[in-house]
């Protein structure tokens, strides 16, 4: 029986792009396609099979333990995007500012699709959602070079809206217009998510 299950919930790719040099700006450039590998995107910085531990597990791991990488995308809502546009007070919201590698219109409540879920595009490439990414200050400051005075408003208002990071699970092409489809995992929620959160 699959595990997986394909929902009838689809979105389009609106914004494609990737970060070269993280240490130097989050900044994107945009592109029109890509190749997705099991590396991630060719030339993005987050890129690799392996990454070095971050802030994200520091509970789990010393910080710089080589960990597989989980986090080679940033996939965000065309959506949400306008909610945190909206708020702060701007007219809209450059996903290059927040070093996006992916935006998606059309799935509701983007940010908080079940970790391991997949979306697929008709190349066959499919990447597995990781977890509900979250609001840090350096899309604040790339906000801030363009828009003096806004970037501070960013972390405050893209809470819950961040989207998710991911990771290649096959590899194809995808391109600005691409149809996504969502697949999530067949299990229900576990009972005791509750007890642990904080």
């Amino acid at each position: 029986m699959p595990a997986l299950l394909p929902t009838q919930f689809t979105g389009t790719v609106t914004w494609l792009g990737r970060v070269i040099d993280s240490e130097e700006t989050l900044r994107a450039e945009g592109l029109n396609s890509a190749e997705l590998t099991f590396a991630g995107i060719d030339g993005e910085c987050h890129g690799g099979l392996t990454r070095p531990s971050c802030v994200r597990t520091k509970a789990q791991y010393p910080k710089g333990t080589e960990i597989r990488n989980v986090r080679q995308l940033s996939v965000l809502s065309a959506e949400e995007l306008a909610l945190i546009a909206s708020e702060m007070g701007l007219d809209e919201m450059n996903p290059a500012w927040m070093g996006a590698s992916m935006v998606i219109e059309g799935i509701p409540d983007f940010s908080h699709v079940p970790p391991s879920s997949r979306l697929q595009v008709p190349s066959g490439a499919s990447i597995t959602i990781d977890m509900e990414n979250r609001p840090c200050i350096y899309p604040g400051r790339e906000i801030e070079k363009d828009r003096p005075g806004f970037g501070p408003a960013f972390k405050p208002a893209a809470k819950n809206r961040r989207g998710v990071t991911a990771w290649v699970e096959r590899e194809g092409s995808i391109a600005v217009g691409d149809i996504v489809t969502l697949h999530i995992p067949d299990q229900p929620l576990w009972a005791h998510f509750g007890d642990v959160r904080t």
